[in-house]
């Protein structure tokens, strides 16, 4: 792979669209940024839940804050890279673009994430596999049947990203096919995955073998659904690990879960006593002038999201080439050194111990399965079966936009799927009330 081929600005539905005279104001890669920060499936991220439910008077991350933070570290991931690639591609004015592409990228990531967390996933998948959608299974083909129950947020962002959902454009959002490519995380089919994860669902397979196709990313086998990454997703799960890994402790410090001296030791645990001498000096002088327990907690993560985003721009550069020719399988995060490798396992541990297992976040991944599944299995049995009285009734609750024209199982299941995982907490959960008659207007 090579960046001439790896970064460009065509745009998915818009192929024959070329910029006129006077839309020189912003760069093709920065009108994607501002699409994906004005649209209304990243505004609802702010009532969707990233770990804990929103407490009352202490605030903490949700998908929206959390994908702006993704992005600001994304960005200078970007520009870092952009440094060195620059150097090679002298000619190439789209090199200058890399940090604002991976910020758009981070901003989109999480985009097809259902409500109620990571919980959310699992719900989907729940149903179909132990719920009232198993008895699909043999109604669809092996690849659709896993799209359902290997359900992943990614693949759903590039589906949120890229389809014409009615009353909609060509091509979705119609974002460049460079931003597009650096969202996918895991570009093959779920019938490959080894695992849970995958990039795009069967509606989505050959939207992505042409972006692939455009910006010459190999195949990753013998099959036509199986790409190498492209470069930039490294960065983009690296600022989403960095993220995420770091910002729970500090919530969890703020909910009182985790105490401020543990979390202080998991945050000074990345700094080597010898290399970072200095360094650990000045955050000693600066913890002894700042007396609130949220601003030191605040500074100390600062400082380490800092040291990583250095600790994974460096592991890029030393796997640059392995990256490039599609021969690097591990993440950046992954690959750091062992210093900063144990403090990051640590975190990891404590973070599975204390954090993600605490009463809050299972209340609310319980929450999740019950709605979620209730949900599906309600919309899912409308569509299929629409003739019933009570059907029509569920079905006027569908927005236009989540219909569908095609008459086939996987796209009718589609629909419900669609909707539900593009909703907030807390419409998913005013809407589960309402259909379960636990609150009725005008009932008490």
């Amino acid at each position: 792979m090579n960046w001439n081929s790896l970064l460009s600005a065509k745009r998915l539905g818009m192929e024959e669209w070329r910029p006129t005279a006077g839309e020189s104001d912003r760069t093709q890669f920065q009108r994607d940024y501002d699409r994906i920060i004005f649209s209304s499936p990243f505004r609802r991220m702010q009532n969707k839940t990233q770990i804990f439910p929103l407490p009352e008077h202490i605030f903490v991350h949700n998908r929206l804050t959390h994908s702006l933070e993704v992005a600001s570290v994304g960005r200078s991931l970007g520009n870092l890279l952009s440094e060195r690639v620059s150097e090679e591609y002298p000619e190439n004015r789209n090199v200058q673009e890399l940090g604002t592409i991976v910020s758009a990228a981070c901003l989109a990531h999480d985009l097809g994430n259902p409500p109620f967390g990571h919980s959310g996933e699992s719900a989907i998948s729940d149903f179909f596999v132990k719920g009232a959608g198993k008895e699909f299974k043999n109604q669809l083909s092996e690849g659709e049947w896993n799209d359902f129950v290997k359900f992943d947020g990614n693949a759903n962002a590039l589906r949120l990203l890229t389809h014409q959902f009615i009353g909609k454009r060509p091509g979705g959002f119609a974002l460049t096919y460079t931003t597009l490519a650096s969202i996918v995380k895991y570009p093959y089919e779920s019938g490959l995955a080894t695992g849970q994860k995958f990039g795009f669902f069967q509606s989505e397979k050959e939207v992505y073998r042409e972006i692939a196709a455009e910006l010459q990313i190999p195949l990753l086998n013998d099959s036509v659904y199986a790409f190498h990454r492209h470069p930039l997703v490294y960065l983009v799960e690296a600022a989403d690990d960095i993220c995420y890994q770091i910002m729970d402790l500090e919530d969890a410090c703020k909910l009182g879960i985790i105490s401020f001296r543990k979390v202080k030791d998991l945050y000074l645990g990345f700094y080597d006593t010898d290399k970072d001498k200095d360094v650990l000096s000045n955050i000693s002088k600066t913890l002894k002038r700042v007396t609130d327990r949220n601003e030191r907690i605040g500074y100390l993560r600062a400082g380490v999201i800092g040291k990583l985003i250095r600790e994974c721009i460096t592991v890029f550069h030393e796997h640059y080439d392995e990256i490039l020719n599609g021969t690097y399988n591990k993440s950046l995060i992954g690959s750091l050194k062992e210093k900063q490798a144990n403090a990051m396992q640590r975190v990891r541990d404590i973070s599975f111990a204390e954090v993600y297992g605490h009463h809050m976040a299972v209340e609310i991944e319980i929450s999740g399965f019950k709605i979620i599944g209730t949900l599906l299995e309600e919309f899912t049995g409308a569509l299929i079966d629409p003739g019933h009285n009570y059907s029509a009734r569920i079905l006027s609750l569908l927005p236009e936009q989540y219909k569908t024209r095609r008459k086939s199982l996987y796209h009718q299941i589609q629909s419900a799927v669609d909707f539900i995982s593009g909703m907030t907490d807390i419409y998913a959960l005013d809407l589960y009330r309402k259909i379960k008659g636990i609150s009725l207007p005008g009932v008490d």
